[in-house]
Order: C-alpha cells, then structure tokens, then sequence
C-alpha cells in the first residue's frame, strides 16, 4: 500500500522541523523490489520510515541524504543494480534494474504542503502530483490536485487554465507513475498519485477478530471494528484499529458512509447479526464482501439463493489455513489481491436477495 501514509504520520507526529529528506523512486529500468511511486523518509535524528528496496539501497543513501542536507537542494541518484559484482557502485545486488532516486530536503514550504496531502488522504481523497524535473533530474516546480478538484504546490508564475486542464487530465487518467515529458510543458515531469489508505471494515470484535485488524493495519488499510458489545468493540482489544464503532449493524452503517473502494468481513459467529449486516449492505456499491464460514452456511445466510460474485465465502485465499492468525493472513492476502486488481474488475452492486 501506500507507504506515504506512514511518512507524513511521522513527519507531523512530532515538532521536528529541519533536516527531514524525502527519497522517492521515480524511474525503474528493468525491475525493481519497489516501484516508481515509493517514498521512504530519513529523519533529521537518524532514523528512518518505510523502504525503497531489501536493504540494497539504504546505506548509500543514509550518506547521499547528507549531501543534500548540506547542499540544501534536492538531487536524483541513480543506481544500477544489473551487475552481480562489486565494481558498480559496491553492492553487486544482480536485481536487473536501474532505479532513480529523488533525494528531496522537507524544507518549510514542503511540509506545508505534505500537510495539506495529509488532510486530503486522510479525507479519503486520492491527490496526483506533478513534479517538473530539470535536466540534472533536480525539482523546479511541482503541483497538487485533488478529488475535489483542490489546486496546492509551488508553481512559478500562476497556475494557467492550460496548465490545471493538464494535471486535471492526468488526476482523471489514474497515471502510471514515472518520469514522462509533456508537449504541452516543453519539459520532463515525474507524475504519481497518492491514494487514501483502503477502509477495511471488521463486522464482529470476537477474538479471532484481533489477529485480523492487526495484520491488516500492517498491511496499510484503515480498519474499523463494528461490533454491538462495549465489552469486546475497545481500544484494548483493537489498539490497531483506527475507529471503533458500537452498536447494532442498522446503528452503525449508515454511520460509514460506504463507497465502491471499501472491503466489509463479516464474522460475528451469530447467524442472525450476520443476516442482518447482509441486509443492511444490500444495494451498497463496495469493492469486496468476505464473510467467514463455510460456503453452505452463506447459502443459508441468503436464504438459498446463489452467492453473487462480490461475495468471498469462505473469506480468504484458499491456502490451507488453520487458526486465527493463519486465517487473517489469508483473509488479508485476499483483500490486497482485489485490491491490486480492482481496476481491471467490474464491481458488482450486491443487491441481496
């Protein structure tokens, strides 16, 4: 998922304000262990967020960030990872690939504008950025624009119609992320956009529930637990969750706003909890619905008609699991696989039976 989530949750979880570096991958030759797209931050205090590769990169980078600390001005490096010797650059990782890595310092101006990315993710708001590369592939310029059709960045000059027409064009595209070069610019860009952490929600906050929202917070998704009993549904047994909401399923999912990018489980273990979640998420437009069990109960859930096609049941990847822990592995592989693959899916509106 988005590893840009974690980045500007601690750049704005404490009060630190020089000396940041943001790296980014913006061009893969070849193949890579990330792609374009991924940032990773190295801290002013040493310490760093998230990962651009399986260690083959971060040491060098760790004394290259130090030279854009000095210098004050962001920087591309390129790494070649084709060779199996040392003679490259000293790594001799064989990977296959060549990869550019955008060293950018988090000055004032930046921060400020990853906050307002912040706001819009976390607003559940996918942002695409533009980013005008010069020839020594440093950055000149660049701009945001949201959902909602918000303009935000540090653009010489004012920001033309021509020009929000452009980025607009590619905001509605879905672009590949990578370096491109833009006629209607005259100049080469490095264009990604940056989707909001996927909502996972968890119907039941029984125990097999724990192992679950926690691997699926990992994996990056927004969980929420909804469950009816206080006793169960708490920051104690959910410390991972990022909402929690008690009440009975009418109650509570009018409160969530559904859309088509959201993932539902259901697994209260009572039939009747369970029938009436379906119900209640009949004509929802969503990405996945997964409930727990056997496939002849989901029947029965139904009332005997057929399983639509949105349904998982038994939720999870058919991978032999066994156990709590063993299940939410399955059960989140499964969400990460439709959610690689929902652009190429047709969505089907569960309308129930």
């Amino acid at each position: 998922m988005e590893g840009i989530h974690e980045i500007l949750k601690a750049l704005y979880s404490d009060s630190s304000p020089n000396g940041d570096i943001l790296a980014t991958i913006i061009h893969v030759e070849g193949s890579a262990y990330r792609k374009e797209g991924t940032s990773m931050l190295f801290r002013c205090d040493g310490t760093q967020v998230g990962m651009l590769s399986a260690g083959c990169l971060e040491t060098d980078l760790s004394y290259r960030v130090q030279e854009v600390r000095n210098e004050g001005t962001a920087q591309t490096v390129i790494y070649d990872m084709r060779e199996e010797d040392d003679l490259s650059w000293g790594q001799g990782a064989g990977c296959n690939g060549v990869i550019h890595v955008l060293l950018e310092p988090v000055d004032a101006f930046l921060r400020d504008q990853l906050s307002q990315l912040k706001c819009h993710l976390d607003n559940g708001k996918r942002v695409t950025m533009i980013k005008k590369l010069t020839k020594e592939f440093s950055v000149s310029e660049y701009l945001f624009v949201s959902d909602d059709q918000h303009h935000f960045g540090k653009w010489h000059g004012t920001v033309s119609r021509e020009l929000k027409s452009l980025v607009n064009d590619l905001h509605q595209s879905f672009p590949k992320s990578g370096i491109r070069y833009l006629a209607e610019l005259s100049d080469t860009v490095y264009v990604h956009s940056f989707e909001p952490k996927p909502r996972f929600v968890v119907f039941g906050a029984g125990e097999d529930a724990v192992p679950l929202v926690k691997t699926a917070s990992l994996a990056g998704f927004s969980v929420i637990v909804s469950d009816w009993r206080s006793a169960l549904c708490n920051e104690v047994n959910f410390p991972d969750a990022d909402r929690l909401l008690v009440g009975n399923p009418y109650e509570t999912i009018p409160l969530l706003d559904l859309t088509r990018s959201d993932s539902v489980l259901v697994l209260t273990h009572q039939f009747q909890k369970d029938q009436e979640i379906l119900n209640a998420l009949k004509g929802k437009d969503l990405n996945y619905i997964g409930v727990l069990g056997p496939k002849l109960r989901t029947e029965r859930l139904l009332e005997g008609l057929a399983i639509p096609l949105q349904i998982s049941s038994p939720a999870g990847l058919s991978i032999g699991a066994e156990g709590p822990e063993e299940i939410a592995i399955s059960i989140v592989a499964e969400l990460i696989q439709w959610q690689r693959n929902k652009s190429e899916q047709k969505v089907v509106t569960f309308e129930g039976y």
